[in-house]
């Protein structure tokens, strides 16, 4: 006999286009998970407005026609309707965790309370590098890493042993897997250079953390309290950069502009200036929330409110 299942309810990310339809047509209730900055409607109609006056006609035309027949072959396989492009990339729901706090969050106030800010959720990462935390532990190093996406930046790694190499500082750089330390010629004493490191690990000995700024990076120097110089390379880190700036946990750089003396004044005036205030709060502020704790809280809360 075929084992039938019933589901209570469905959890889909936020940027995965078919979650709300999903739930529509298995009319379930829904949980939007959201690991970045959240949406309203206003924000991305905005954020659309300018694809539209930035992007060539003869490009948004086709895309727009496109979208127009693929909601209308949803509406006549599925019966569902969708009404704007927001519903598909921003899949909005009953409920709706964000893993930030409302406070980082840009225009947090403007989100209701169907938008539960659970904070981060921190926790160690496996790895299969060793690290010796005993040549930092008493240094309080400098912590260099482009996240685990795109990190191939042969340049940008010279740079900084350029900008940092037989300073007073320690400096640990994660290169990732795709660069080998080779590729860097001399590593100056004061570097420790990995492919991989533990990086909630090594944040709790950093001084100051330069990263790409990912939403995941980001907010592990903050949870840690370790103030930011943050180099965005896609996506939404621009977004997230500028947040980070805006409250004063860090500053902004630009990638294809930058110096090893601009590197080297940037982290001067970060370190010597009294960012430490702002990101002491934001610590604070991450670490009381809950984070997956609460998310699974809310959930129950969810499940209850819908007598599931």
């Amino acid at each position: 006999m075929a084992r039938v299942l019933f589901f209570d309810y469905i959890i889909h990310d936020s940027m995965f286009g078919c979650g709300r339809i999903l739930a529509q047509i298995l009319k379930l209730p829904a949980i939007n998970s959201c690991t970045s900055f959240a949406q309203t409607k206003e924000s991305f109609n905005h954020i659309m407005e300018q694809f539209s006056i930035n992007v060539p006609k003869d490009i948004v035309k086709p895309i727009n026609d496109k979208f127009q027949n693929l909601t209308a072959m949803v509406k006549e396989k599925y019966g569902v309707e969708i009404h704007s492009p927001y519903e598909v990339f921003c899949n909005p729901a009953p409920l709706t965790i964000v893993y930030t706090t409302r406070e980082f969050q840009p225009y947090g106030e403007a989100f209701d309370q169907t938008y539960k800010f659970v904070g981060p959720s921190i926790s160690s990462r496996l790895t299969q590098e060793s690290f010796d935390f005993t040549a930092i532990k008493e240094k309080k190093p400098i912590y260099i890493s482009l996240g685990t996406v795109f990190n191939r930046a042969i340049d940008f790694y010279k740079l900084c042993i350029e900008a940092f190499g037989n300073t007073d500082h320690t400096v640990v750089m994660s290169i990732g897997n795709r660069t080998q330390v080779s590729d860097l010629g001399e590593v100056p004493e004061n570097f420790i250079v990995k492919n991989d490191v533990p990086q909630t690990d090594i944040l709790q000995h950093t001084k100051l953390f330069i990263t790409h700024g990912g939403m995941n990076s980001t907010h592990e120097g903050l949870y840690y309290g370790v103030p930011l110089i943050i180099i965005p390379q896609s996506a939404d880190q621009p977004i997230i950069a500028g947040q980070v700036a805006n409250m004063g946990a860090g500053i902004k750089l630009q990638m294809e502009s930058l110096t090893a003396n601009q590197l080297r004044e940037a982290a001067d005036h970060v370190l010597s200036l009294p960012f430490k205030k702002a990101v002491a709060h934001m610590r604070e502020s991450f670490q009381k929330t809950g984070g997956y704790h609460q998310a699974v809280n809310e959930i129950f809360a969810f499940k209850g409110q819908y007598h599931i």
